[in-house]
């Protein structure tokens, strides 16, 4: 069988580097092919020495060209790339900018998730409905802006992660196609963290500006509870973006649910609607349990005057899901609640302003 060196990089062109998304053909990774008639070789350079994603990269190559090497032999030489060529690539990835990508000019769409108080669930929501997102096919990133309770890398299950690093670019993990950054990525786990606001206000500029996500559909922010420096940090950098509200049915959370909502909209951001979480939840023998009242969520909205995006009911499966780092709109997504969230994801798909008319940005990816 006459196989040519075209044939085999449009092979490896089905090979996707599993942190930044693309082709190994695109990001300059494939040094060499070699066709003899006993033998098939391909040469491959990483990002970086010890690069996580090594094993990964090389099985998936070798599948590739298993696939068209006939009776030849497969081989697969792994490499590093030099400092030029880490160089080119991080231009090329970077398209040569620098700062916060995420402007109002993006097409990204930034959804804030924030709650007034804590212990609501916000979490578990943003996570879920990043990940919904995700599955409906969008290109989707989280930050975990909750610096002093960080909980999205277990709630995904990747806590112990840390992000590859090529030169001064971090590439985010990825869990469930979303790709995440958080400070617990950062430090040990039984360090607290103990900043003041203009750190704190720092830790999310770099998020920002040092984490390559590429091109997003969406990036949510999981904001700590409250109106604090984080909340005023997020109005200062994305000004444009878009915020859910989390609150519970119980009146004590949803009279100050509405405060965060608040100093959103005067930083310029618009609220888009209000999700109340541990709602009523049907028991096995019918009865209904609301442990924590009922018709938070709708007082809210109201007051907001914006809609109540949905009422997630009280679910155990919900919890145990964030304790075993499988999302339940992954794990159980026929569980009432992941149905809700599934469906609240689809209305913030749905809430976005159209862009129609808008010019696109001129980009090679």
């Amino acid at each position: 069988m006459i196989l040519t060196e075209q044939a085999v990089r449009a092979a490896l062109a089905e090979v996707n580097d599993p942190e930044l998304r693309r082709p190994i053909t695109e990001l300059g990774m494939v040094e060499s092919v070699s066709v003899t008639k006993e033998s098939l070789t391909a040469r491959i350079l990483l990002t970086i020495v010890g690069c996580p994603a090594a094993d990964h990269i090389e099985n998936s190559v070798r599948r590739a060209l298993e696939t068209i090497s006939g009776d030849r032999a497969v081989q697969v030489e792994l490499g590093v790339m030099s400092p030029e060529q880490r160089g080119t690539l991080i231009s090329d990835l970077t398209a040569g900018k620098s700062g916060n990508p995420f402007t109002p000019d993006s097409l990204t769409r930034v959804i804030a998730v924030t709650s007034g108080k804590g212990g609501v669930g916000k979490s578990s929501v943003t996570v879920n409905l990043a990940v919904a997102t995700a599955q409906a096919g969008f290109r989707v990133g989280i930050i975990d802006a909750d610096v002093f309770g960080f909980s999205v890398p277990g709630l995904l299950g990747i806590e112990g992660i840390t992000p590859t690093r090529i030169n001064d670019l971090m590439l985010p993990p990825v869990a469930h196609d979303v790709k995440v950054i958080s400070i617990g990525m950062f430090v040990k786990p039984d360090q607290a963290v103990a900043w003041r606001g203009p750190l704190l206000h720092r830790t999310l500029e770099q998020f920002l500006t040092d984490a390559h996500f590429g091109d997003l559909d969406f990036l949510f922010l999981d904001l700590p509870p409250g109106t604090g420096d984080i909340a005023l940090s997020v109005g200062q950098l994305l000004p444009h973006g878009e915020v859910v509200v989390v609150t519970t049915p119980q009146p004590a959370a949803a009279e100050v649910a509405w405060r965060s909502a608040e100093v959103a909209r005067q930083t310029g951001q618009r609220v888009i609607g209000v999700v109340e979480n541990m709602a009523a939840t049907t028991l096995p023998d019918g009865s209904t349990l609301d442990v924590f009242g009922s018709g938070g969520g709708d007082a809210t909205a109201k007051r907001l005057g914006v809609p109540l995006l949905g009422s997630i009911p009280l679910s155990p499966p919900l919890r145990q899901a964030g304790d075993e780092g499988v999302p339940l709109v992954v794990g159980n997504p026929s569980d009432p609640a992941a149905i809700v969230l599934a469906s609240v994801a689809q209305s913030i798909v749905k809430a976005g302003v159209s862009r129609v008319g808008k010019k696109l940005p001129l980009s090679s990816r």
